[in-house]
């Protein structure tokens, strides 16, 4: 879902193949598609005995039952551990080879499977603003620039009761993009880009082609993963709960 060539965001968005007269995009403005968001309308040991009774069987089940449940959390949290600890050294994914890349989307499967909010669209725990630390988007990225010209860190915010999200850059760009969400089941969103901010102050409306779908797959009260539509993976920490999308 890249919506020109080089917008900086978390929402990975399509454009259509048509070159209709609409706004020229910054540069700094690609990749706005992989983002979900919540509905307007408003997630034992094996035993190799050859003599057992059925009594012995039922009472193996239950005792193998306990063991299984009380380590999906402990699981959970050695497993997110795993992949904070594999993606530190890695500037966000700005540095990742194919190889750490392949490592951290292993992990990142294994700790979507055991997922502790099953409809993370109607969770308020997915409200409020995230910051990006680790995505394959290279146009979010930038890797194509100096440092010195890529943005120091990226920022989504998402609000489930006004069905609105905001994907924001910090130095040196500052741009902003807002957009409405519609959800289209308890994990993934459609999301439609109504307006751009260059350098946070410059105002321009969004063509109708900036249009993407995004799917949470992880999310806890501190940690979000979710994929976009064109493939990429992208994880979030919370940083603040109380901020609102302006509408």
């Amino acid at each position: 879902m890249a919506l020109s060539p080089n917008f900086h965001s978390i929402f990975a968005t399509s454009q259509s193949s048509s070159n209709s007269a609409s706004p020229k995009l910054p540069a700094s403005h690609s990749s706005l598609t992989n983002l979900h968001f919540p509905n307007k309308t408003v997630r034992g040991n094996s035993y190799n005995l050859s003599r057992t009774s059925a009594s012995d069987e039922k009472w193996r089940a239950n005792v193998s039952f306990f063991p299984a449940f009380l380590n999906k959390g402990k699981d959970a949290k050695a497993l997110k551990e795993e992949l904070l600890e594999a993606i530190a050294p890695l500037d966000r994914g700005a540095d990742a080879t194919l190889e750490d890349q392949q490592r951290v989307d292993q992990i990142a499967r294994k700790l979507e499977a055991v997922s502790p909010t099953k409809e993370p669209l109607k969770s308020d725990l997915l409200n409020g603003k995230w910051v990006l630390i680790y995505t394959t988007s290279k146009s979010i990225l930038q890797t194509q620039r100096p440092k010195f010209l890529r943005s120091t860190a990226n920022y989504q915010a998402i609000n489930t009761d006004t069905l609105r999200a905001q994907n924001m850059e910090s130095w040196p760009f500052f741009n902003q993009v807002t957009a409405d969400l519609t959800p289209l089941n308890a994990r993934k969103v459609a999301v439609k880009f109504d307006s751009f901010k260059i350098g946070g102050l410059i105002p321009i409306r969004a063509p109708g082609r900036a249009r993407g779908e995004l799917e949470i797959t992880y999310l806890d009260e501190e940690l979000r993963i979710s994929r976009g539509d064109k493939g990429n993976l992208f994880i979030l920490k919370m940083v603040d709960p109380s901020y609102r999308v302006p509408v």
